[in-house]
């Protein structure tokens, strides 16, 4: 029986076993159990301790305060006290949200809602390479713009945005910039000092932590007040109420440590596994690359094959763990919206995938996976003639 190949990793990347293990001591009787919050006795002192260690460790790879950092379940979370938080906030000074048509659904699907509250969202469309200029930016501000959101980069396209030009654009017109990083942290450099960035959205799952945690960045800052979602309690500074899950908090920590510590060998690895895959379909016929290699993470290949449905070879590379696009647009059978926003045509569009490398990838993998590639695009298009 083939090893099925796991090459989805912009969808979640498994948890590092240095990660899992850190974790295992903070679940059971023998190890650091308790509610961080219990102040009246030792095991919760020391859970406390453990949260705020890893508070440091998710805080020092983004250049942040470790008070700058707020525990959410996820990046949707995060996202959505960015946008949601910020905006209720801040509505007497104004009402206006900038954004992009190709952001990942957490912000467009909360920038939709904030439409549906009455505040007014102007969407712009980023060039065929999937990033937006200065230029695009400075003519969508207006003076009751308050907030611009932009991920630093793209979950499908792996377009990289120049953050700190952006960020000169945002504040030169007196407002807030919100980044979505959770596909960018050990993947390029990140400082939200030198970058300009005043809120920014971290995951645990896309590096190699578990799901449900994830953080936002909140820039120490009397301009950034936020309307918390979640009452009960007034933990983490009143933003985010609930107990603190130290287990997956200090899984967090660790993956981001590691991706500090790591990352730049990870991507000069995972560059030449892509190159690898690049230069053996280099003898394909019809394979068009969504991805501008040229701005993108190394991690991140979005594909078109001409004259084939990308459902279809989906589901002829069943051995390949691959997607159509983002994991929260997978049941949809209309084509990428990330796609149709940079102007791929529609039939391209239906017959893209997106594959994505991490970690624990191999040359194996990748020459499995061209293996069968070969074996799919044959039959599909002998099928279609």
């Amino acid at each position: 029986m083939t090893t099925p190949v796991y090459l989805d990793y912009a969808a979640t990347t498994p948890v590092d076993p240095r990660v899992a293990e850190a974790m295992s001591r903070h679940l059971t009787p023998d190890g650091l159990f308790a509610n961080p919050a219990s102040r009246s006795h030792m095991l919760g002192w020391q859970a406390e301790q453990a949260v705020e260690g890893a508070r440091r460790q998710v805080a020092d790879p983004i250049g942040a305060d470790p008070r700058e950092i707020v525990w959410t379940s996820g990046a949707t979370e995060a996202d959505n006290l960015a946008l949601t938080g910020f905006m209720r906030a801040n509505r007497a000074r104004g009402r206006h949200l900038v954004t992009s048509c190709i952001e990942h659904k957490a912000v467009v699907d909360t920038a939709k809602a904030l439409e549906a509250e009455g505040f007014e969202v102007t969407w712009l469309t980023p060039g065929h390479d999937g990033r937006v200029t200065p230029d695009q930016l400075r003519a969508a501000m207006r003076p009751d713009t308050v907030l611009v959101s932009l991920m630093a980069v793209n979950n499908e396209l792996g377009s990289i945005h120049d953050l700190a030009a952006l960020a000169e654009v945002v504040h030169a017109g007196g407002a807030v910039f919100h980044v979505d990083a959770a596909q960018a942290v050990g993947r390029i450099p990140l400082d939200v000092a030198r970058q300009g960035i005043d809120l920014m959205s971290l995951s645990g799952h896309k590096v190699y932590g578990p799901k449900g945690i994830g953080a936002l960045y909140v820039k120490r800052s009397p301009d950034i007040r936020l309307e918390a979602l979640i009452h009960g309690g007034g933990h983490e500074r009143g933003m985010r109420s609930g107990t603190l899950a130290t287990h997956q908090i200090v899984g967090m920590g660790e993956a981001f440590a590691l991706a500090a510590a790591e990352g730049d060998a990870d991507q000069a690895r995972i560059t030449a596994l892509r190159d690898r895959l690049l230069a053996g379909l280099a003898g394909f016929e019809g394979v068009h690359r969504n991805t501008d290699i040229g701005v993108a993470v190394p991690n991140i290949l979005n594909l078109a094959f001409e004259g084939v449905d990308g459902e279809s070879l989906l589901m002829a590379l069943r051995d390949i763990a691959l997607s159509t696009g983002s994991a929260c647009n997978s049941a949809s059978v209309e084509p990428s919206y990330v796609l149709k926003g940079i102007g791929v045509p529609r039939p391209l569009a239906l017959a893209s995938l997106r594959f994505s490398f991490g970690r624990f990838t191999t040359e194996a993998d990748i020459d499995q996976t061209l293996h069968a590639l070969t074996h799919a695009l044959e039959g599909l298009r002998r099928q279609a003639i």
